[in-house]
């Protein structure tokens, strides 16, 4: 009789990019035009993440834009991608509480002419 393998977590996490606009209360210095964001989100697939990770971000009284997505860890490592410590236990922490972890916020400034 062979034994029936533990059924594996079907989620993953994600690094996605995500672009941001102005939105009232919105938390982003009042000179920026918007920011990016990266973020880590768990998903049974990138397209759940990126859906999971808009949805907080409007809660947050955010205004997603854009999301570019650059895979699972095990992606990233096969592109070459060095990965810090601090970004592997950010994600191993998204993973744990099948979360979306905002790791980096840069506000973007327009150049005044």
């Amino acid at each position: 009789m062979t034994e029936t393998p533990k059924k594996k977590s079907r989620q993953q996490v994600f690094t996605l990019l995500v672009d941001v606009g102005r939105k009232e209360g919105d938390g982003l210095p009042d000179q920026s035009s918007g920011a990016a964001l990266v973020c880590y989100a768990t998903g049974v697939d990138e397209a759940e993440a990126v859906r999971e990770t808009v949805s907080i971000l409007k809660q947050a009284d955010l205004a997603p834009l854009d999301v570019t997505g650059y895979g699972t860890l095990d992606e990233r490592l096969s592109e070459g991608h060095d990965i810090p410590d601090e970004e592997r236990a950010l994600m191993e922490r998204a993973l744990a509480e099948n979360a979306v972890i905002v790791a980096q916020m840069t506000p973007f400034f327009e150049d005044a002419e």
